[in-house]
């Protein structure tokens, strides 16, 4: 099978843990004994998150006041290059020599007309106390919203329009190599007056353009990797009920949280209705078995019944 992985943000860096290399490097390791036999058994195309590693960067450069702040675009491929390097070497150091892997620096298109310029909701960068958060928000003139029981700076997150590099990529599938690719939703650019490229100030939904990105390689499954094992309904109350099966017009039927399953699940949905392929939504130790239908939430538009976990 030709499969896309998704990598949340847990598979980087834990939540509240240090934004240290060797973390980040740890974290990484443990991903890649999940993603290796995948690898030699089927293609393989890895996406990633990249807030927190993004956030540091912009703290870096701001506390560096002797030239202008590099713009989100850079620091997203920077941190691109950064965290396909990590990928390429764990996996690298499991899989047999032989076996190719390669990160692509990719570019994705955003409309800059599209309304999330006007209302960001992207988190990036560590978490921290309300009035730590405010203060940042007053000194830095960033945007601040909650999440879960801390605060985070958060920015625009426009869709996804177009990859540009999918035919690199699928030449690197066709050879064989693990590809490593649209890191932290892509770099944002957009077509300038006189039909030019450049970047823009703003972080894409990985979840989304990974979806887009399984779409257009012709994926036989979309697999998004995150902290919890599967979505749940009425999450954190005694009666909540994790979903084992679902078609994309069930999940219609639901709300999930803008901030942490909402996109996931609109991901998988767009993925499922778009090619009559199965999107999985799992715990990252669970992919095998989330692919063989045991574990996780399949979103499946052959389901004709919603199927709860026992």
């Amino acid at each position: 099978m030709r499969i896309v992985a998704a990598l949340g943000g847990n598979a980087l860096l834990r939540r509240g843990e240090a934004l240290t290399a060797e973390n980040q490097r740890r974290n990484v390791r443990i991903a890649a004994q999940t993603l290796a036999p995948l690898a030699e058994d089927h293609e393989l195309v890895v996406t990633h998150g990249n807030g927190p590693q993004v956030g540091l960067l912009a703290l870096q450069e701001a506390a560096y006041t002797e030239v202008e702040e590099y713009p989100l675009d850079v620091l997203v491929g920077e941190t691109m290059g950064m965290i396909g390097y990590m990928i390429e070497q764990e996996m690298g150091n499991l899989l047999p020599l032989e076996k190719p892997l390669a990160t692509v620096l990719t570019m994705v298109e955003v409309d800059p007309d599209d309304p999330a310029f006007a209302d960001p909701t992207k988190f990036i960068g560590p978490v921290y106390s309300e009035a730590v958060a405010k203060a940042n928000a007053s000194e830095k003139g960033w945007s601040i919203k909650a999440d879960g029981d801390a605060w985070r700076r958060v920015v625009p997150s426009p869709a996804p329009k177009r990859i540009f590099q999918v035919r690199p990529i699928r030449w690197l599938l066709d050879k064989g190599s693990v590809v490593i690719a649209a890191g932290g939703g892509g770099i944002p650019t957009r077509y300038d007056s006189n039909g030019m490229l450049e970047g823009v100030e703003c972080v894409i939904d990985k979840d989304h353009c990974s979806s887009l990105l399984a779409r257009e390689i012709g994926a036989d499954v979309f697999v998004v990797a995150t902290d919890a094992d599967a979505v749940y309904l009425d999450w954190g109350t005694p009666g909540q009920r994790g979903i084992l099966r679902a078609s994309p017009d069930h999940m219609d039927q639901f709300d999930f949280p803008a901030g942490s399953m909402g996109p996931k699940v609109q991901s998988a949905q767009d993925f499922a209705r778009s090619t009559g392929g199965k999107a999985v939504i799992c715990a990252l130790a669970d992919i095998p078995a989330a692919l063989r239908g045991e574990k996780g939430t399949t979103v499946d538009p052959g389901a004709d019944r919603i199927e709860f976990h026992s």
